[in-house]
C-alpha cells in the first residue's frame, strides 16, 4: 500500500502543503512550478487580483494546451485534468483555512 506524503509548494510566493503518493513528489513539485509560472504569467498580463481567478484561468489556459496537444491524448489529458483540477480544489482550500 502507498504511503500519502506531505509536500510544500509556492504558489505566487504563497505556500501550499499538498499531499500526494509516495513517489510522486518530483511530479507534483513540477506541475507546481508550471502552474506557478502560468498563473504569474496571467497576473501580469491581465493585472488580476484574485488569487482564486488567477488560478482558475490559469487551470482553464494548461486545460487548453493540454486539448491542443491532439485527441490522442483524449483520455490522458482527461485524467491530467482532472488531477490538476483536484489539486487547485486542495491547494484552494487550503488557502482559505490559512487565510
Amino acid at each position: 500500500m502507498s504511503q500519502v506524503r506531505t509536500v510544500s509548494v509556492k504558489l505566487l510566493d504563497k505556500e501550499y502543503a499538498i499531499s500526494c503518493p509516495d513517489g510522486a513528489e518530483a511530479e507534483l513539485i513540477a506541475s507546481a512550478d508550471l502552474l506557478d509560472s502560468k498563473m504569474r504569467e496571467i497576473r501580469d498580463q491581465a493585472k488580476l487580483l484574485g488569487l482564486e481567478r488567477i488560478a482558475v484561468m490559469a487551470g482553464l489556459n494548461l486545460a487548453h494546451e493540454l486539448m491542443q496537444s491532439g485527441p490522442s491524448n483524449a483520455v490522458d489529458t482527461e485524467a491530467h485534468l482532472k488531477r490538476l483540477a483536484d489539486k487547485i480544489d486542495s491547494a484552494l482550500e487550503q488557502a482559505e483555512q490559512f487565510s
